[in-house]
């Protein structure tokens, strides 16, 4: 028999599948002894009070055992010989189209211009040790985009635009811990998920698809108002490459050369509003007495505490993002004389710092207002973003030492004389972000950290530190496309895809947008 249970205990009783079972003979008057599985469907933390409780749904099999595996099983089948797709990016938006091109019958091209997730470690290495950024080879390029290397967050708010259960799925066909299908908040972390995209990888090359790293597409190749494929530039040899077949464009939110060679060739493209600012790192202990209620922290039974806070400021929003309870601050630049931070956990979100992105949202219209674009420059909000990238570099030394504050000290427009330990690399060096930052973004940037400080006591602190600058939230542009009918794009062939396209913010909707891209591909080449 199986039956299924929605409990609230207490950290200790969900700590283990004994303790859930014992717990459930106790209040549901279960013989334990008759329990020969124990499955936890859903899981949330109740942090609101302080009695901390943790929700959960679980199925027990009574007197008998589960016959199934915990994940659903997508079937990829040989698709050598299937007529080709080219996928251009190895980001979660290219694996998933590529997996599901796979499913659909049709052999994917991949076409990736950084090193696959083993080697590209060494290249993030580099950035810290010589403050040197491989243009192609970096946190944001690379086999597993950028994702792979800042965290591995699989929630989503998008739960519209298509199946984000079946991401989390291949992501457990592929190695994934089966705990993100329950986790309230899924994460693999950094640590983990290089695996996870390298069995994904080898599903493409099993099946019959290609996979061609260091190969950077210069071009689309088009054949009268339709595209046909790519030419790409092979980078250790030098040699061009052609692909021919329909594009799926999935090259990440930071590919810059890519949004300008699109201008030029007149892909139709419009500026996209983003939300830019600073990395904002406390000591997880301190993140998790504010969180927890507790002085103590989490104690041994719960894990490092996240928040997520918003505020309205001036009518535009200020807002944590992508906050890694127990992570790192690292180096995401993509090129040369650029500072940008992200931030990422390892799978156990161990360390003694908690970081978020602290953020102001952008419109194309406060561009214009206060940067003086052009309104109909569809490229305004990436030139802003390179633009607070340099100045950022310029004020850490023109080194990846990034130029940080004391959290009160910059609400109170003050310098910071010495700067807390930190968890970022390459160094930090005290400046006044406060007076370098645009007036637009650190007014209402202060002004959010005051309500957050009156809402979350202690978390407005000079034990906090802001390191600058954070920008790559999503991406600058769109793409534009009607994914409504089979005329879906502007372009018969060419398939825009995923965070760099403008249609997805983070890795399980860059999945889904990737797998909605290949079933449109797949309808275009039925029709032809």
């Amino acid at each position: 028999m199986i039956q299924e249970y929605q409990i609230r205990v207490l950290p200790i009783q969900a700590s283990s599948t004994q303790a859930i079972i014992e717990y459930l003979a106790k209040e549901k008057g279960i013989d334990a002894r008759t329990v020969k599985a124990l499955r936890v469907l859903r899981k949330s933390i109740d942090a609101r009070q302080r009695t901390i409780y943790v929700n959960l749904a679980v199925r027990a099999y009574i007197n008998e055992m589960p016959t199934d595996d915990e994940y659903i099983h997508t079937h990829y089948p040989d698709v050598s010989g299937k007529p080709r797709v080219v996928v251009v990016g190895a980001g979660p938006g290219g694996l998933f189209a590529a997996l599901r091109l796979i499913e659909l019958g049709f052999c994917p091209i991949v076409v990736e211009r950084g090193k696959n997730v083993h080697d590209r470690k060494l290249d993030l290495a580099a950035i810290t040790k010589t403050h040197k950024v491989d243009g192609d080879s970096n946190y944001c390029f690379g086999e597993g985009g950028a994702g792979a290397f800042s965290d591995g967050k699989l929630y989503t708010r998008s739960k519209k635009r298509g199946n984000t259960a079946k991401i989390l799925h291949v992501f457990c066909q592929h190695g994934a811990s089966t705990a993100i299908l329950a986790d309230n908040h899924p994460h693999i972390g950094t640590d983990k998920l290089p695996r996870v995209i390298e069995n994904m990888r080898n599903t493409i090359l099993n099946s019959g698809g290609e996979v061609h790293f260091e190969t950077r597409m210069e071009r689309l190749i088009f054949q009268g108002d339709k595209v046909v494929g790519v030419e790409a530039l092979e980078l250790a040899t030098g040699r061009q490459l052609h692909f021919k077949g329909p594009v799926i464009l999935a090259t990440g939110h930071s590919a810059r050369d890519v949004y300008r060679y699109l201008f030029d060739a007149k892909v139709e493209m419009e500026a996209k509003g983003l939300a830019v600012g600073v990395r904002v790192e406390h000591p997880a202990l301190l993140i998790d007495q504010i969180q927890y209620h507790n002085k103590r922290g989490r104690g041994d039974y719960l894990p490092a505490a996240e928040y997520s806070f918003a505020t309205q400021v001036e009518g535009r929003g200020v807002y944590s993002f992508c906050m890694c309870p127990g992570g790192f601050v690292i180096p995401a630049a993509s090129a040369p004389r650029e500072i940008v931070v992200n931030g990422m956990s390892p799978s156990n979100r161990g360390t003694k710092w908690s970081n978020a992105g602290m953020v102001v949202e952008l419109h194309p219209d406060d561009i214009v207002q206060h940067e003086g674009a052009a309104a109909d420059d569809c490229l305004m909000m990436m030139r802003f973003q390179e633009k607070m990238e340099e100045l950022s570099w310029q004020q850490g030394n023109m080194r990846q030492t990034a130029p940080a504050q004391r959290m009160a000290d910059f609400v109170n427009n003050r310098l910071s004389y010495d700067l807390p330990e930190s968890s970022y690399a390459p160094g930090l060096i005290s400046s006044p972000l406060h007076f370098w930052l645009p007036p637009f973004i650190v007014q209402r940037l202060q002004q959010g950290f005051r309500q957050f400080g009156k809402s979350n006591h202690g978390f407005l602190t000079n034990e906090a530190t802001l390191i600058a600058v954070e920008t790559r939230t999503s991406s600058p542009v769109r793409i534009l496309r009607d994914m409504n009918t089979l005329q879906h794009v502007r372009i018969a062939g060419l398939f825009p895809c995923g965070e760099g396209a403008g249609y997805a913010g983070g890795i399980v909707s860059a999945g889904v947008d990737g797998e909605r891209c290949a079933d449109l591909c797949a309808a275009y080449l039925g029709a032809g």
